[in-house]
């Protein structure tokens, strides 16, 4: 009687396991282990990655899991904005994200820029911020080194 339930069982833990989302970006786990956040929050560069070879303009396609993307203004938990900052660091947590030529805002909500970098290389760090751009912080931020030819 045992084995009348067992193959239900083992074709639904099939099923589940299937389902599953795949990350095959391997760059997003380590870099949510360094900087102590759980795998499935935080935010990430969608097309680019540590180490690439890219031609200016370059496209930045900004992800974020755990916190939901809206435009600046409202302060409401668990949402917040992109910022990117052009060769420089993260922005500590509760620090203003500043705004200049290397400090850029998406106050609007965007998710997807088109950036002209001069020849060589580069970092990138993607910063979240909350309604007033005020930083979530190292572990609301990611970095790739990229190189532009």
């Amino acid at each position: 009687m045992k084995t009348k339930f067992l193959a239900p069982l083992f074709l639904l833990t099939v099923v589940i396991a299937c389902n599953q989302p795949q990350n095959s970006n391997n760059t997003n786990n380590s870099q949510a282990a360094e900087n102590n956040v759980p795998k499935d929050s935080g935010v990430y560069f969608v097309n680019l990655k540590n180490g690439d070879t890219v031609s200016s303009p370059v496209i930045v396609q900004m992800g974020v899991k755990g916190k939901t993307v809206e435009p600046a203004g409202a302060l409401n938990a668990g949402k917040g904005h992109h910022h990117l900052i052009i060769d420089g660091s993260y922005i500590e947590k509760g620090q203003m994200v500043m705004k200049d030529s290397t400090h850029l805002h998406f106050g609007k909500g965007q998710t997807v820029d088109t950036l002209k970098l001069s020849p060589g290389q580069h970092t990138l760090t993607l910063q979240f911020a909350d309604g007033a751009h005020m930083s979530y912080g190292k572990d609301w931020s990611s970095t790739v080194s990229i190189l532009v030819k």
